[in-house]
């Protein structure tokens, strides 16, 4: 069987998912061309050896909805021989993609892949696809009659686990401090491809990070789940989460070039990482955000690993409550966790989300030297992804 392993994982700037964000004026399929354009030269492949381009993407209607990844490739200039085919595993899109191109390497179905994700949620804002509906149905609900949105089931995760909302809160401010750092220090200039628009301006750095955050500022904010229905439905819930504590909406895009380790040898590429173990989850649909537990637990088990053995863990901040969450229940050194900064302060970008803590996790594990890191992801539905690496 194949080794697989990562040459390189590049990604766009983050854009606050508005009609003013930085990268809004973009197209989503310009915007992974972009990406596309970056990682072929930063690696120097001919692109004309990809076997397939695995595109995570959340939002597949409208600019979203004609295979992206097809379309960016070819906006790209790159060979029409080329295929492309889109992903949706929820906020797990773009993991799994690249979760799918490792698998298809060690199957020995590619030599040459690409792994990505793509959201513009200022073209495509959250929930366009739903339009309206009810994409659960009768029969789930019947089973599952307490089923809430994810911003409720982030207040019940809180609930569970006793967290208050100064932990929530301090936790946020710590994301933005840590993305402020490793902003201003050049950790993320390496990986980041500079993004060219329409005017003429090129972006280069993220537009989320704000570094004045503090404890106090964001204890002013209110909660943005706390309806009326929703404080009749729980009469007994204390309301904790804001859009202070939560993950930003985002506009953003990565990709990753995954192959064969002979075929790396072949090119004289010298590979980053390897995928060690990856696993998917279900957990209760309820609370939908906990699936990180048991996948975290899986994919130690398949890595015949346990948590003190891995150096550097991204848990994705869809809320401050998720990772507080899994802190509570694995042993792990606080600073070792989102090391670089999370979704809190750097945007979730749903479908790309995956590749933007895929880059963060292999830079945190570069600069501190460390071997083994570890990524999960929590997913609509009760479901997550989770994978480890090795640092080569």
């Amino acid at each position: 069987m194949p080794n697989a392993v990562l040459v390189d994982v590049v990604r766009s700037p983050m854009g606050r998912g508005k009609a003013n964000g930085a990268l809004a004026q973009l197209h989503p399929v310009e915007l992974l061309a972009q990406v596309f354009s970056s990682l072929i030269a930063r690696t120097g492949i001919d692109p004309g050896v990809v076997d397939d381009v695995l595109i995570g993407c959340v939002g597949q209607v409208g600019e979203q909805s004609g295979t992206p990844g097809r379309h960016a490739w070819l906006s790209a200039g790159f060979p029409v021989s080329v295929p492309s085919t889109t992903i949706e595993r929820r906020c797990g899109s773009g993991q799994q993609a690249f979760a799918f191109a490792v698998q298809g390497v060690m199957a020995g179905a590619y030599d040459v892949a690409i792994a990505g994700g793509i959201e513009s949620m200022s073209h495509v804002p959250m929930g366009t696809n739903r339009k309206n509906s009810d994409p659960a149905g009768p029969g789930v609900h019947a089973r599952f009659p307490g089923l809430v949105s994810q911003g409720v089931a982030a207040e019940l995760v809180a609930q569970k686990y006793g967290q208050s909302r100064r932990a929530l809160d301090e936790l946020s401010v710590e994301s933005h401090a840590r993305a402020h750092r490793s902003s201003i220090s050049g950790l993320f200039a390496s990986q980041i491809a500079p993004i060219s628009l329409p005017d003429g301006d090129v972006v280069d750095t993220d537009e989320t990070i704000r570094p004045q955050t503090t404890a106090e500022t964001l204890a002013a904010l209110k909660p943005a789940f706390a309806s009326e229905e929703m404080r009749a439905q729980f009469p007994g819930l204390d309301w904790k989460i804001t859009a202070g504590n939560a993950s930003q909406i985002t506009d953003g895009a990565g990709a990753a070039l995954v192959m064969s380790e002979e075929r790396a040898a072949q090119l004289n590429l010298s590979p980053r990482a390897r995928l060690v173990a990856s696993s998917v989850a279900g957990d209760d649909p309820v609370l939908m955000l906990t699936g990180i537990i048991p996948a975290t637990q899986k994919v130690l088990s398949k890595a015949r690993m346990a948590i003190s053995d891995v150096d550097r863990v991204e848990v994705n901040e869809a809320f401050a409550s998720v990772p507080l969450a899994w802190l509570a229940e694995f042993p792990y050194e606080s600073a070792r966790l989102n090391a670089l900064g999370g979704a809190i302060a750097l945007g979730h970008p749903l479908g790309a989300s995956g590749i933007r803590l895929l880059a963060s996790l292999v830079t945190s594990l570069e600069v501190g030297g460390g071997r083994y890191g570890l990524q999960t992801m929590c997913e609509a539905g009760g479901m997550a992804n989770a994978m480890i690496i090795e640092r080569l």
